[in-house]
């Protein structure tokens, strides 16, 4: 598969990672299109051999320098784009994870152009990509449902 994201000839596999901590979350603001400067997860393309867990958390220490563990597997996002024509501009398939802090702050870089860690009450007040409150409440569900202390 080409590594050219724009007008991909499949969808294109990523993994993100809801983090909570002591009632918050970490979000960051994306840097690149498509949807840049919305807030988001932290995440990215999963890599051949990674399991969507490995990449979620990989992804969480290369964007914010965060550590975590994973509590479970939240549920998929797609996003897909279509251009004037009807083509398919984009479509990336995202599997978005909650997991509980275990260190770091959260620092932005080339790929997180701001980081905050919010109440999850806070989120649907913030630019975010799509259903990114949705996810958030399903991640502190899971969270109390398995008795994570995170949430």
């Amino acid at each position: 598969m080409s590594d050219d994201r724009r007008y991909p000839s499949r969808p294109i596999l990523a993994a993100s990672v809801a983090v909570l901590r002591e009632g918050r979350v970490l979000l960051a603001t994306r840097t690149r299109p498509p949807m840049d400067a919305l807030y988001t997860l932290p995440g990215g393309l999963v890599e051949p051999g990674e399991t969507l867990a490995e990449a979620a958390l990989r992804e969480l220490r290369e964007e914010v320098g965060v550590e975590a563990r994973v509590i479970g597997f939240v549920e998929h996002v797609e996003v897909l784009d279509r251009d004037e024509d009807g083509r398919v501009r984009a479509h990336f398939v995202i599997c978005a994870h909650a997991a509980a802090w275990i260190a770091g702050e959260g620092v932005t870089g080339p790929e997180a152009g701001a980081v905050v860690w919010v109440a999850p009450e806070a989120v649907a007040g913030l630019p975010t990509t799509p259903r990114l409150a949705e996810i958030v409440q399903r991640a502190f569900t899971l969270a109390r449902q398995r008795g994570d202390a995170a949430a």
